[in-house]
């Protein structure tokens, strides 16, 4: 399955720049499809020695800094604008770092009173045609990109698979697939069974790097391969858009990084997110 290209691409600071670019790009997009569904929500976002710092609501896993220290050096000037932006909001201030920001940034995050609070695993791989073999996609689930006014049906879909796990944050979920069905440079995907939504995913594209995100399965329908189909799709869609680069999030050592590593994704560095402490 592993595209064997993909060893020409190494896990340096500019294959940091490109894929921490496309996800602050990607946030960029929803913080401001919110505020064009909901104004009243304040969302917004900045950007901040090279950092897009995001607002989407006190609550949502949005609201923090993506790039920091990857494109510049990062100042106290610039912590010191980011951590206002955030605090005239009421939010908390919150930095998902790559190692390739460098050891300098990470003392400075502690003498100024941020802790480690989460880990993640960067993937990506290089992609083209055939990326998946279709041999592993089961011919009962179909895949296709949504059409406009099914945004709703994309939402419930997508909050169907995740709400199995958090059944407390059903309307949360439910708006959060609306808007990021909504945000430009995205695609919303469902793969079907019988013509029945059973899985939800999204991709955002940025110049030649495609993100994936937000796939989930309702759970009457797991392990039968609609995440596979979906993978695919997305991979094979982004290819005929000219994309070079794929990338995705996971928890290290999760099933999701496994999966994903054993559909050519490897890792690129495991990313620390930073609370400041009052």
């Amino acid at each position: 399955m592993l595209n064997n290209s993909a060893q020409t691409v190494f896990a340096d600071i500019n294959l940091a720049r490109r894929l921490e670019r496309t996800e602050a790009r990607s946030n960029a997009s929803f913080v401001e499809a919110r505020a064009r569904m909901f104004p009243a929500s304040g969302a917004q976002w900045i950007e901040a020695g090279g950092a897009y710092a995001m607002f989407d609501g006190t609550q949502s896993p949005l609201t923090q800094t993506f790039g920091l220290g990857v494109f510049e050096e990062t100042t106290d000037a610039h912590l010191d604008e980011i951590e206002a932006f955030f605090g005239q909001r009421g939010a908390a201030v919150n930095h998902e770092i790559s190692p390739l920001a460098g050891i300098s940034l990470l003392k400075k995050l502690h003498e100024r009173g941020y802790q480690p609070i989460e880990l993640s695993s960067v993937m990506f791989q290089e992609i083209g045609a055939g990326v998946i073999n279709r041999a592993d996609v089961s011919r009962k689930i179909s895949t296709r990109i949504i059409k406009p006014g099914e945004e709703k049906l994309w939402a419930r879909t997508s909050a169907a698979g995740w709400a199995a796990e958090n059944e407390g944050l059903v309307e949360f979920l439910l708006e959060f697939g609306q808007i990021s069905a909504a945000c430009a440079g995205g695609y919303a995907f469902l793969a079907e069974k019988d013509e029945q939504p059973i899985c939800a995913g999204m991709l955002f594209i940025d110049e030649d790097v495609a993100l994936l995100a937000g796939a989930s399965t309702v759970p009457d329908y797991r392990r039968q391969g609609a995440q596979t189909a979906l993978l695919a799709a997305r991979l094979e869609f982004a290819a005929a858009q000219g994309c070079r680069l794929a990338m995705m999030g996971a928890s290290p050592g999760s099933q999701s990084q496994k999966n994903a590593e054993r559909n050519g994704f490897r890792i690129a560095y495991t990313r620390t997110k930073w609370i400041l402490k009052s």
